[in-house]
């Protein structure tokens, strides 16, 4: 089966996926821009083994979008059976939807996650117009299936599949012992007891205003550590205020760096105000680390069933974050039993899953619309 998927940058999570499900098919994928322009230069080492990969031309605008008039001449000239349009939230994957549309081309529209919103007539207008044109969707969430409904996706159509940045063989077998994470902790020069970690961008977004004001709530002794960015003038305010101890602000890390973290960690909390997924769930996850985070995460949404594998919390509210925080701290069989269930949830959200539903769907896709012809037609 020959499958070509548009997407906007060649992100290092998606090459790695894209490497293992072009080993069960012909994959091309053809990627708008070469980089991000916000990220490091590890999003920058394109490392392409089982697919092909095509870069085009065009104009960079925004952190990871462009505008390549070049698209259809692209798609013009590749032989393929499935379609797939990774976004339509781009003037190329725009123009790539109106060629497919117009020439009776079926086609699947992916996205990874999406919430409805409030939005002017004209921009929904516009949402319902591509998003309603594909032919299948495939998403990571029940939100984002709601989001695809919401603008004229037929939910008979729409499929799951599950979403992650990690390899089976990242995923540990068993939790952590007390013993091996104090040999962490040392190894870190990490002096606290107890450590409760997080991880993300230095933004709003990511609520770390809230966890910092819960940190007040939590036994004096807990570090907290933050790790992502250099600590911003509200953060230093906020622990300056409440005269907090023990909160540590780290630089972003690289992958295997920041992996000794997750396993010198009590506890992860990810006090998102929004995440249309929220990839550190899977990574703390992987490490069998009980997660506390809100219900706009929606990696969170999916992969905890609270109060068995994690807690849920309402976004905003310190108070019970600070309560789902400190139950864990204080019941180590509690705190155990959401390590080795979060574990098996977490062998769920593989490259490997990851790819066999991708080809699940498309087999399915194929069964349905029958072999496109590619270059001759249009």
């Amino acid at each position: 089966m020959k499958v070509v998927f548009l997407t906007s940058i060649p992100a290092p999570y998606r090459v790695a996926f894209f490497n293992e499900w072009g080993k069960i098919c012909d994959l091309t994928v053809i990627f708008e821009r070469k980089a991000s322009a916000d990220r490091d230069d590890s999003w920058k080492n394109v490392d392409v083994r089982n697919f092909k990969a095509v870069f085009l031309k065009g104009v960079n605008y925004k952190s990871n979008k462009a505008f390549c008039p070049g698209v259809v001449k692209t798609i013009k000239s590749l032989d393929y059976d499935v379609f797939i349009i990774g976004g339509y939230n781009t003037p190329t994957a725009m123009m790539a939807a109106g060629y497919l549309k117009r020439n009776h081309i079926p086609y699947i529209l992916n996205a990874d996650g999406g919430y409805v919103k409030k939005n002017c007539l004209i921009v929904n207008r516009i949402k319902r117009h591509f998003i309603s044109a594909a032919s299948m969707w495939t998403c990571s969430s029940d939100k984002t299936k709601e989001y695809f409904v919401y603008y004229g996706a037929k939910e008979e159509m729409i499929r799951k599949y599950p979403f992650t940045s990690l390899y089976k063989r990242d995923i540990l077998e068993k939790p952590v012992s007390p013993v091996e994470k104090e040999k962490c902790k040392k190894l870190l020069n990490i002096p606290e007891k107890t450590m409760v970690m997080s991880v993300g961008q230095f933004i709003r977004r990511k609520g770390f205003d809230v966890l910092l004001r819960a940190k007040k709530k939590l036994p004096a002794g807990t570090g907290l550590y933050i790790i992502g960015g250099n600590e911003t003038q509200e953060y230093k305010k906020i622990v300056e205020d409440l005269g907090l101890s023990n909160v540590h602000f780290i630089p972003f890390m690289k992958p295997d760096e920041l992996a000794r973290y997750y396993m010198a960690a009590d506890i992860f909390v990810l006090p998102t105000r929004e995440d249309i997924w929220g990839l550190v769930v899977n990574e703390a996850a992987a490490k069998g680390l009980p997660i506390v985070t809100t219900d706009n995460c929606i990696a969170g949404v999916e992969m905890i069933e609270d109060g068995k594998n994690g807690f849920i919390v309402p976004t905003e509210d310190e108070d019970a974050l600070a309560a789902r925080i400190n139950r864990l701290l204080s019941d180590d069989d509690l705190s155990l039993g959401f390590s080795e269930n979060i574990l098996s949830a977490a062998k769920r959200y593989t490259f490997e899953e990851m790819a066999r539903e991708h080809e699940k769907i498309s087999e399915e896709f194929l069964g349905i619309h029958g072999r496109n012809k590619g270059k001759t037609m249009g």
